[in-house]
């Protein structure tokens, strides 16, 4: 069994396809889909896809690209979010951005502390998105760690082999995307090579992100079999032995789903 542990389900071409979108993932044996809040107008959408869909769950959260749209939002909020379904297992994507720096960083901050905050109170894993934010990234998630037991899971993960290093000592996971297929990305393989397999999970991203050799086209979570047969490669490991593990590794964070 593989799980997609983030897809944006909401999105389209998926959205307006997505009993044979799930139909194909099912398929493909990937048998469990976590599909990403990232507003807060669309989370409506989030909890009717988990309705319809016995093997999809959800999370509530704003991406930072949107902290500046959702000022109202606060730990308190986001709690309250939390408790709509059964079906929410996490809290994100949240974190900072400060490559495309669409938000204030300021506001991405803010708003980043208040999902730490509501993941410390309701004990739901963090799925935190950092790019160009290393180190802020690791001070913040760092001095709310100290005193608290936070789940944190690096989405996507593309950062530096240090900053993995760093994030293992908070007792971090980390999602391989499809970016880990890709030609030019020799120092993240790398850094997945250090990292211990029990700490690794994996993802679509989709739409975004297809895995070679799909790459350039929309993906969808059947897809993240390539990057779950990449990565069995990269950490010389039976390609079903990755499976398991990385499953394993997802209900140890988010816990045995109902």
């Amino acid at each position: 069994m593989i799980i997609d542990s983030h897809c944006h389900l909401d999105y389209e071409p998926m959205y307006s396809n997505l009993d044979n979108v799930v139909k194909r993932a099912k398929d493909s044996n990937v048998k469990i889909m976590l599909t990403i809040s990232v507003t807060d107008k669309k989370y409506d959408v989030i909890l009717d896809i988990t309705k319809k869909f016995a093997n999809v769950y959800g999370t509530y959260g704003i991406h930072p690209h949107e902290a500046k749209n959702h000022k109202e939002i606060n730990k308190k909020l986001i709690l309250n979010k939390l408790n709509l379904s059964k079906k929410i297992i996490g809290i994100g994507e949240t974190g900072l951005d400060f490559y495309y720096n669409h938000s204030d960083k300021n506001a991405q901050i803010r708003l980043f502390e208040e999902h730490i905050k509501a993941s410390i109170e309701s004990n739901f894993p963090l799925v935190v998105h950092s790019r160009d934010a290393e180190d802020l990234t690791y001070e913040i998630l760092s001095s709310y760690s100290k005193n608290n037991d936070l789940k944190i899971l690096m989405h996507c993960f593309t950062g530096s082999k240090e900053f993995a290093q760093k994030l293992l000592k908070l007792n971090a996971y980390f999602s391989a995307s499809g970016i880990i297929t890709f030609k030019k990305t020799n120092d993240l393989k790398e850094t997945f090579k250090s990292i211990p397999l029990n700490k690794i999970l994996i993802e679509t991203d989709a739409p975004y992100l297809s895995p070679e050799p799909l790459r350039g086209k929309s993906n969808e979570p059947s897809n993240v079999v390539h990057t779950a047969r990449y990565l069995s490669n990269l950490k010389e490991i039976n390609f079903d032995d990755l499976c398991k593990t990385t499953t394993n590794n997802f209900f140890e964070l988010f816990g045995k789903l109902n």
